[in-house]
């Protein structure tokens, strides 16, 4: 996120799957682990776990949007 946005926040499941279809998502331009999390406005978020990239993605209606240009810096 950038300067202003806040920092994400671990969060109960964003996303209504189950949990080992969950476990299969990832970062589709890192590759790393997804783990839910909130923004600063309280909207469920994806955050990519990569130290050196780490990205987040919305969640709308319950679906994970894991497009590389919905993509920002967290």
């Amino acid at each position: 996120m950038t300067a202003g946005e806040g920092t994400a926040r671990p969060a109960e499941a964003a996303t209504p799957l189950e949990p080992w279809a969950r476990a299969l998502l990832r970062c589709p331009v890192t590759g790393a682990e997804l783990v839910d999390a909130t923004d600063a406005d309280g909207e469920p978020v994806l955050v990519g776990q990569d130290p050196e990239r780490p990205l987040v993605y919305p969640v709308r209606d319950g679906i994970p949007v894991l497009l590389a240009d919905e993509a920002r810096p967290a």
